[in-house]
């Protein structure tokens, strides 16, 4: 019987945003499926307790703080990953922030400081990480939003940097594919995390926002770090490219909510 489904024993695989929410769901799914995990997040408290958690469970990992915002943290970062545990064969670009604000008036200092880590920071991290997967059938995955197909208001940049992600991933994916790189976007909606955990303390909020998706529940971190670990893994050897939605369902319901008299 192979013990290896997902093929993902002794992968060195590289998350981002880890200290927390679906990062630390995702590295501890990676860990879990046998793979050694490299942790990078620039909150130092959260990646010790998540690198202390994976290891006194028997995984192999390492924590290296890294802003993903910095190039020269990056590249320390991916240099680092190498020394410590070898070529990275997996990157999960995950490590994004929410800066709240209407077009209407957000400031151009909190709409760069957005698009530089939910944005450009994949872009230098998969850079980084690129010469250790080339031939070798590196997979690519990064965290986008059901914000990037629907524009979330009064977000600032938010939806316009998820966009972007799910445009990079493709651009990646053609660009990189000959290199044998995968790239793929899981798109998650309606998830609760320590991102959003804010508007759930909000009396009544979590009970209607269940009711509002067919699957008639709120989502969870691990239901995003199955999508992800799938879409790392040789059993998704022949897709790239591709964005996988992980909402529930909730993209399907506009014409729900559309009045429709006698139906």
């Amino acid at each position: 019987m192979n013990t290896d489904w997902l093929g993902l024993a002794d992968k060195i695989a590289v998350v981002t945003g880890a200290a927390g929410g679906i990062g630390r769901a995702t590295a501890q799914g990676f860990a879990e499926a046998g793979a050694q995990v490299a942790l990078l997040d620039r909150d130092k408290d959260g990646l010790a307790a998540i690198e202390r958690a994976l290891k006194d469970a028997g995984a192999r990992c390492t924590a290296i703080p890294c802003d993903t915002g910095n190039e020269g943290d990056i590249a320390d970062a991916a240099h680092q990953v190498m020394r410590r545990l070898g070529p990275a064969d997996i990157l999960v670009n995950n490590a994004g922030i929410l800066r709240a604000g209407p077009l209407a008036s957000i400031s151009l200092e909190d709409w760069n400081a957005l698009l530089t880590i939910n944005l450009t920071g994949y872009l230098l991290c998969a850079q980084a990480f690129r010469d250790q997967m080339v031939g070798r059938n590196g997979a690519l995955v990064h965290i986008a939003s059901i914000a990037a197909s629907n524009p979330q208001p009064r977000s600032g940049a938010y939806s316009p940097s998820k966009a972007g992600v799910a445009m990079l991933s493709r651009q990646l994916a053609l660009e990189w594919g000959p290199d044998k790189i995968r790239s793929n976007v899981v798109s998650p909606g309606m998830i609760r995390t320590p991102l959003s955990e804010s508007f759930y303390q909000a009396e009544g909020v979590a009970e209607r926002r269940a009711a509002m998706v067919p699957a008639r529940r709120v989502g969870t971190p691990q239901d995003i770090a199955d999508a992800v670990i799938y879409l790392a893994s040789a059993r998704a050897s022949y897709v790239t490219g591709a964005e996988l939605l992980v909402d529930g369902g909730l993209d399907q319901v506009i014409m729900e909510l559309t009045p429709r008299p006698g139906y």
